[in-house]
């Protein structure tokens, strides 16, 4: 059991470290290619957050853990939301912009309900390989919107911190990263469903807990060090974007490796996961102006410590 713990743990820290040096690697790359900063922000610094989730993922589906791969999507979208965007609010309230509101929070919304009819098609409880390629192709058209948009300059970003790295250097850290990314996911796949075994817990709720909670925190750093900055509205763009990602591409990839198993209770989690996504367009209007206010964030969060609670004693 110790052991298993030591291996989520070193798994989490190698994982994330693996991310940032990705992170670093790729963007100086980019930037030495010409890349513009915009579009640095939006593609390697965006799946740089959304890494971790990624490669758990995908070493869940090699391996056949589908319960865990669907946990770690679901748990981590329900988490974005509630204890995320919860903790920010509580901070500061958390402003929203007219495209969050009109286009990517529905278009959350929309991948939300789209898994759960996925899940319910023919074979029914099976996200087929074919339905992993069609959420692909839906994350494919959300990054060229992205880019568009922010071409456009209609899209702000937070600013891109590009170190200005040699050649060799950001190569290094890039594969460096790939190597720690690889390790530190197979360690913590491999601890997560070792303890899952002893404990006598499904790989289920080690997914929608302890996985996605910890593979979730990038998005829970920049979000707070946003509020700090009294930059509260880009909280809102990662998490939502975070989601979207999520679902599109991190789900797609897992179910195009292998088909992903849909059980009664990863039901109930898929209408937990609809159900935060338009509970979050409905705060957006309750209060003054497009923002989630303190009582909201507030209630979030009780509702997210309600949700763990239920699934701990269930």
């Amino acid at each position: 059991m110790l052991l298993n713990i030591i291996y989520l743990l070193a798994g989490f820290i190698i994982l994330v470290y693996g991310a940032n040096l990705l992170v670093d690697g790729g963007a100086a790359l980019a930037h030495r290619l010409k890349v513009p900063n915009i579009v640095i922000g939006l593609t390697v610094v965006a799946f740089g957050t959304s890494t971790p989730e990624l490669v758990v993922n995908i070493i869940s589906s090699i391996e056949g853990s589908s319960a865990l791969a669907l946990g770690n999507v679901l748990g981590s979208n329900i988490f974005n939301i509630m204890a995320i965007l919860g903790v920010t609010a509580l901070f500061v309230p958390i402003g929203i912009k007219r495209s969050t509101t009109w286009i990517e929070i529905p278009l959350a919304v929309l991948a939300a309900v789209l898994i759960l009819i996925l899940a319910n098609g023919e074979p029914a409880g099976i996200i087929t390989r074919a339905e992993g390629f069609c959420l692909l192709c839906f994350f494919a058209v959300f990054i060229a919107y992205t880019l568009f948009i922010a071409k456009r300059g209609g899209q702000e970003t937070e600013e891109v911190n590009i170190k200005p790295y040699s050649l060799k250097k950001s190569v290094l850290f890039i594969l460096l990263g790939l190597a720690g990314l690889v390790g530190g996911g197979r360690l913590l796949v491999d601890g997560a469903v070792s303890l899952a075994q002893m404990a006598g817990i499904s790989e289920r709720i080690i997914g929608l807990t302890i996985i996605s909670i910890g593979t979730s925190l990038p998005e829970l750093a920049t979000s707070l060090i946003a509020a700090r900055k009294k930059n509260a509205d880009i909280a809102i763009g990662n998490v939502v974007g975070s989601n979207i990602f999520n679902t599109f591409l991190i789900l797609g990839a897992s179910a195009g490796i292998s088909p992903l198993k849909v059980t009664t209770d990863s039901v109930t989690d898929l209408w937990v996961n609809i159900g935060v996504s338009v509970l979050l367009f409905i705060f957006v209007f309750t209060g003054k102006g497009r923002q989630i206010n303190r009582w909201e964030g507030a209630l979030f969060l009780t509702l997210y410590i309600t949700y763990l609670t239920l699934l701990i004693v269930s």
